[in-house]
């Protein structure tokens, strides 16, 4: 409908993953090639974990057409399958001729002789788990197991697990933790971050036809990363229904109020912090007006004064003992000295499945650490901060961390109310296990 305004092809930001609209910005191209090295080499069990709508299907059928020619791929797309029923899976999609009743016995032992065919013929075979946090546990260890097929040289089946942060939860089960070691890498998807999301869009712009300058504002991209947390998906839905607006219009040009239309029409939330803010000061105004009415309006004044006879004969002077010293050289504490000591307690007590945010990490001087701890921006975080300090050669490596979050999407949230000088480092979620 808007594609013949626009100078467009076809539509640029269908949810449906094709190759041809394929964004390497966001690390999407890095990790891709490090999973292709990584499955061309033989490196076994490989992990990428990213939120939902994060693009993890688009790095499949990338990944697809990526390999060489001579790696045969198998898809298990139903994650919810029994320890025998994924062998059988496997079995089938590589055509071996079983049916139900085969014991699983029979078809470990015809895949691990297709597998030596495949390895003798200079082939390989590499599975991959969509939505792999659905997968039972043991059918997890299954696949462990799976792993073990190989040659004194190689590995005979490769495996790719793809899934959201829960993955990771399950995988810190005591039971499988067999397989978390197995896994030779471990990738993890980004949400996009402004820069990302305006190189995006017009990237995809341009690759439907579009020939002209930016389409989305700078204020629309800005409402556009706050309303989508960075999630491709998302950004899809959003930038596609701004497109129909702005045509609704016959605006050649995306405004805040069109991704809110968009909003609105996907049920996403798009309740700004400017709102808030606005609804909190109304608030505290609201207050101090009340108390300075009730302060100087002569009916409330029997409420402001108590006769000091009353204080002097009902409440006792108290005692007080003065130390000899106040305070000793060990009570004063820098803040950079302060949040070590935090840090130390917080990884003590941390929840393992909970998360973090990891905004900085630098191998700065603790001088320069200290002037960062004192910025004006970083006071209200100071108390959630969390430094962990490590020494590489001579020099100190220290990394910064912030709050602890229950779940990965409330620390995906909190990423973008955090200032903009911390937003600059690309900051970033990681599962407070894998910290400790």
């Amino acid at each position: 409908m808007y594609c013949e305004h626009f100078g467009l092809n076809f539509p640029p930001f269908k949810i449906t993953p094709d190759t041809q609209l394929f964004y390497p910005g966001g690390k999407r191209g890095l990790i891709l090639e490090a999973l292709v090295y990584s499955i061309g080499n033989g490196e076994g069990i490989v992990k990428v974990v990213g939120e939902v709508g994060s693009g993890k299907t688009m790095l499949c059928r990338m990944l697809e057409e990526k390999l060489p020619k001579h790696i045969e791929i198998v898809y298990l797309i139903n994650p919810r399958l029994t320890p025998d029923m994924i062998l059988h899976a496997i079995a089938l999609e590589l055509r071996l001729l079983i049916t139900p009743q085969t014991s699983r016995f029979e078809v470990m032992q015809m895949l691990h002789t297709k597998l030596l065919e495949k390895y003798a013929a200079k082939q390989q075979v590499v599975v991959f788990v969509e939505e792999a946090q659905g997968m039972p546990l043991e059918t997890l260890e299954e696949i462990r197991l799976l792993s073990n097929l190989e040659t004194r040289r190689s590995k005979l089946l490769q495996i790719v697990l793809f899934g959201q942060p829960e993955l990771d939860v399950n995988l810190s089960a005591t039971h499988i933790r067999q397989l978390k070691e197995r896994i030779t890498h471990s990738f993890y998807l980004p949400p996009f971050t402004q820069k990302d999301i305006a190189e995006y869009v017009y990237f995809r712009m341009q690759a439907v036809g579009y020939r002209g300058p930016q389409v989305f504002s700078k204020s629309a991209t800005r409402l556009l990363v706050k309303i989508s947390k960075g999630l491709l998906r998302r950004i899809n839905i959003l930038a596609d229904k701004s497109l129909l607006a702005a045509f609704s219009e016959s605006s050649h040009y995306i405004k805040p109020k069109h991704i809110k239309l968009a909003a609105r029409d996907s049920d996403f939330n798009y309740f700004s912090f400017s709102a808030t803010f606005y609804l909190i000061t109304s608030f505290l105004m609201l207050l101090i007006v009340f108390f300075l009415f009730w302060k100087n309006n002569p009916f409330f004044e029997f409420s402001t004064s108590i006769p000091q006879q009353i204080i002097i004969q009902d409440i006792p002077a108290p005692k007080i003992e003065v130390p000899v010293q106040l305070e000793t050289k060990s009570e004063i504490l820098s803040p950079l000295q302060k949040r070590l000591q935090a840090t130390q307690q917080w990884l003590k007590s941390a929840n393992t499945n909970h998360y973090t945010i990891q905004i900085m990490q630098t191998n700065t001087t603790p001088k320069a650490l200290e002037k960062f701890l004192k910025k004006l921006e970083i006071q209200s975080l100071l108390p959630y901060l969390y430094i962990v300090r490590d020494i590489v050669g001579k020099q100190n490596t220290w990394g910064i961390f912030y709050h602890q979050f229950p779940n990965s999407e409330l620390a995906i949230e909190a990423i973008e109310l955090l200032p903009a000088s911390l937003q600059a480092n690309q900051p970033f979620v990681r599962a407070i296990g894998g910290l400790k």
